[in-house]
């Protein structure tokens, strides 16, 4: 049995009729369910953190922030967003998740959460020190930090985001990798200190073939050593395709699953809704 639970809608709009392209490029690949992970930025109840954490000054990358905030943020509610679902499951079997970003103010975070019946949070790290470091347009600043210091400040993210006890998955592990930039050291420390605290923290990895399709790199998240720690580890997986548009649900799926096998996963995480999960065949 084939999932797919990460995926955004903020390239279209909460109409059904665009939603449904999702559910259709699924069901062309096989995958019988399905959730959306709504971007936190897409949420007025979160706006307040961005603010609060990301570099806004007149540098290069902070004047390229200021505009980021402004473009196509914070549009829809968190009320809506569940509306919106409820149609959808007039319809179909749909789970409502949210990829939640790694802010300091993780007490914040909690309480924004409590309020609303998520079937499962990702949390993922897409600031370095508030530097949205995944962004093309501002990758030129990975020129002014040595690699060391990007894998040290991406692994303290990862253990505050586990500390938080907030997150069922962590999403696309290590995908500082994105835009080729390949370390000529030793990252295993690294690596071992991610896979601890998510098995402290009972997190599953996401598997995500977004960074195949959508960056440079060309490879899936976690990369083998990352999936090699994590099988070390005993950590649970999930298949997803970080899907923006509707014709990218479920995209490369089984060559997801294959890469899977390739590291001894025979089992993958299936969520059952208000964050419940059980463990079922990979295949």
């Amino acid at each position: 049995m084939r999932f797919d639970y990460h995926m955004h809608l903020e390239y279209g709009s909460y109409d059904e009729a665009y939603a449904e392209g999702f559910f259709r490029a699924a069901a062309e690949r096989g995958v019988y369910e399905i959730g959306f992970s709504e971007h936190s930025h897409t949420f007025p109840e979160f706006e307040q953190l961005y603010y609060d954490d990301l570099i806004l000054d007149d540098t290069f990358v902070g004047s390229f922030q200021r505009k980021w905030l402004k473009s196509n943020k914070f549009k829809y509610t968190l009320d809506e967003y569940f509306a919106f679902i409820e149609k959808l499951r007039r319809r179909h079997k749909v789970l409502a998740g949210i990829e939640v970003c790694n802010f300091k103010d993780q007490a914040a975070v909690a309480k924004i959460l409590r309020d609303y019946p998520f079937d499962y949070v990702i949390g993922s790290v897409h600031f370095l020190r508030g530097w949205a470091y995944d962004t093309g347009a501002i990758k030129a600043e990975w020129e002014n930090h040595p690699l060391t210091d990007i894998y040290e400040w991406y692994t303290q993210e990862v253990e505050k985001l586990a500390a938080a006890g907030l997150y069922d998955a962590l999403g696309h592990p290590f995908n500082i990798r994105l835009y080729r930039h390949i370390p000529d050291f030793d990252v295993t420390p690294y690596l071992e200190r991610a896979a601890k605290v998510m098995k402290a923290a009972n997190m599953i990895v996401d598997l995500n073939t977004g960074t195949y399709y959508r960056y440079p790199i060309e490879e899936f998240s976690p990369y083998p050593d990352f999936m090699h720690m994590a099988r070390a580890y005993d950590l649970p997986i999930i298949t997803t395709s970080d899907a923006h548009k509707p014709e990218d649900c479920a995209r490369y799926n089984e060559e997801a699953v294959q890469y899977a096998y390739s590291f001894g996963y025979r089992e993958q995480i299936r969520f059952l809704g208000a964050r419940g999960r059980e463990t079922v065949a990979l295949d």
